[in-house]
């Protein structure tokens, strides 16, 4: 089966910065799981997936402005660190998850206080050529319940 609107794909991935080290991947743990066509990935990863069948390969570079956009200098916030996601020890460069008014976010501590924590609201990825190696692992029709809620269920995809 082809990967078109509206099929549920598995992939495994290995993220690289472009020229660089590997930032992460996907192979020791579930393959990841999307819906495809309701923007729940990189729009150009998405295109460049569209037509693809259980056992491609593909790489699929991505620019700042594909990913995470450019990083904003002077982008620093103070927050308790109540509102933080992450917990235990906190180290300056450390990436954390903070809570929001649009869900959590990541960002990179940049100072740590005896209540709050100074930190750097880019995406830690903001700026940062990415090539994404990607192996498809499955296509499979999505059923009625994940197009009504837009996002893949079971394995690799949203729990409920």
């Amino acid at each position: 089966m082809q990967i078109t609107k509206d099929t549920v794909v598995t992939f495994h991935y290995v993220l690289t910065e472009l020229e660089g080290d590997q930032i992460e991947a996907s192979y020791d743990v579930d393959p990841m799981a999307y819906l495809h066509g309701h923007q729940n990935i990189f729009p150009l990863l998405e295109s460049a997936l569209e037509g693809k069948v259980e056992g491609d390969k593909l790489s699929v570079t991505l620019t700042p402005a594909d990913a995470y956009g450019e990083r904003q200098e002077g982008n620093t916030q103070r927050v308790p660190i109540k509102h933080l996601l992450t917990k235990g020890r906190l180290k300056p460069g450390m990436t954390v998850k903070v809570n929001t008014e649009q869900g959590a976010r990541d960002a990179t501590v940049v100072k740590v206080g005896l209540k709050n924590v100074d930190l750097d609201t880019n995406h830690p990825l903001a700026g940062k050529h990415l090539q994404f190696d990607i192996e498809v692992m499955g296509v499979r029709e999505a059923t009625a319940e994940e197009l009504d809620h837009g996002h893949a269920h079971g394995i690799g995809g949203h729990q409920h």
